[in-house]
């Protein structure tokens, strides 16, 4: 289809970079040294940078794309959102993990494609972090709707979003912070108890998990161990472990500006893979629930907040309580669900970065989203071990309103996902 890829590189240190150019929905490579935009793009409407290509930047592209808003997809992965009909360049890169080699990446790249004014959508909790503190730079060159760090930060490191939580009385799982094994003596609250990182980055990418659960004391501390081993001391979370799977977590979707939504959703997770800590969600419906609403704003008002975010929460049965879980300063998985709901989040982030004005809107309930990739593995063996019936999984099969990349209109990304399956596997753990 491609033919030969040609080599280029990007930054100051000299390493292969893979381009492509798609042209009439077919992608040709190109060399990026010879690539100019016209200017000022012959009356078009600026473009945007979707940083990180899988099926969650899949639906930026998607979004902007069909409104013909030029589109390059940035990834160090072998990513599907390159093989969508909307992509104008698809650029990939060894490496977005190292901070300073990204804003070299991303400077040279907007330099040489002449992308100035164009909106940056980071898709991954490193990105958005290296893009917050290098903001100043990036804003000489690009648009940039992701908040200053003196924001971030209150989501970045768990141990911040809980204890600004607690002062707001935003309810959150019990939580403590032991640094070695004996801080762990002091933890009193009954098994099992959940750990995970304050900063999750480097653990999820070596252990492939979310969180692990201890069931005694003497796990605990094992688990302590090696989580600390990859975190630092004082860098892993032990919680206390809210009974339920998926079906308890819900979900405040915005985009938030001037303390206040200019376009929301509120979601519940009908099923998610791993089932006990999920990394992603696979089954998603929207309801209506204001009280979650109340509680998020609370928090997003109070770090003064612009941009998209998911405030994630669990239902506690013990006590009837939404606790606060996580708070995400991007898009997230099922952000896609939006545009069936009513709310499309990409265009209006885009839209008040180029001052187009949008009127506040609301998801409507009773709309879901799935992604079929890993629900049907997730269903049959929920429907397996007794959780979910066949009848309930097949009747949810046949009443979805959105596929997470799966489309007529754009089929080339879902073939190659299918393809990319051995190598999604080995590179993130599904």
């Amino acid at each position: 289809m491609r033919g030969p890829i040609w080599r280029i590189t990007l930054g100051a240190n000299p390493r292969p970079t893979n381009c492509w150019y798609n042209d009439a929905s077919w992608l040709t490579p190109v060399n990026l040294t010879d690539l100019k935009f016209p200017t000022p793009f012959d009356g078009d409407l600026p473009g945007a940078v979707v940083i990180g290509g899988d099926y969650q930047g899949l639906a930026i592209v998607r979004s902007l794309g069909q409104r013909g808003i030029p589109i390059c997809v940035l990834d160090d992965e072998h990513s599907i959102s390159r093989f969508s009909r909307y992509t104008k360049y698809g650029i990939q890169v060894p490496d977005l993990r190292n901070e300073k080699a990204t804003i070299e990446i991303l400077l040279d790249l907007g330099r040489r494609l002449n992308l100035r004014g164009w909106v940056l959508f980071p898709t991954r909790d490193e990105i958005v972090a290296t893009v917050s503190r290098h903001r100043a730079a990036l804003a000489e060159l690009f648009r940039v709707p992701t908040p200053a760090w003196e924001t971030v930060q209150w989501m970045w490191d768990k141990r911040n979003t809980y204890k600004l939580a607690m002062e707001l009385k935003i309810p959150i799982p019990e939580s403590w912070f032991p640094a070695d094994s004996d801080d762990v003596e002091r933890i009193t609250t009954p098994f099992p108890l959940a750990l995970k990182p304050a900063i999750k980055e480097h653990f999820i990418y070596t252990t492939r998990v979310k969180a692990w659960r201890a069931n005694n004391r003497a796990e605990l501390r094992e688990l302590l161990r090696r989580a600390n081993s990859l975190t630092g001391a004082g860098g892993t979370i032990v919680q206390d472990l809210i009974p339920g799977d998926g079906r308890h977590q819900f979900g405040y979707c915005a985009f938030f500006k001037a303390g206040k939504a200019v376009g929301s959703m509120v979601t519940r997770r009908r099923r998610q893979h791993p089932h006990e800590f999920g990394r992603a969600s696979t089954f998603v419906e929207t309801i209506d629930l204001p009280a979650l609403e109340s509680l998020s704003e609370r928090f997003l008002q109070k770090i003064n907040y612009y941009g998209l975010a998911e405030v994630e929460f669990k239902l506690d049965p013990r006590d009837g309580q939404f606790k606060l879980l996580d708070v995400n300063p991007r898009t997230w998985g099922y952000h896609s669900l939006g545009v069936s709901a009513g709310v499309d989040f990409p265009y209006l982030l885009y839209a008040d970065q180029i001052g187009i004005p949008q009127q506040p809107c609301r998801g409507r309930p009773g709309v879901s989203w799935i992604r079929l990739l890993t629900d049907f593995p997730t269903g049959l063996i929920d429907v397996g071990c007794g959780r979910l019936s066949l009848k309930e999984y097949i009747e949810s099969l046949r009443n979805f309103d959105t596929e997470a990349v799966f489309s007529r209109e754009d089929p080339m990304p879902g073939i190659v996902e299918c393809a990319l399956l051995p190598y999604l596997a080995v590179r993130r753990g599904f």
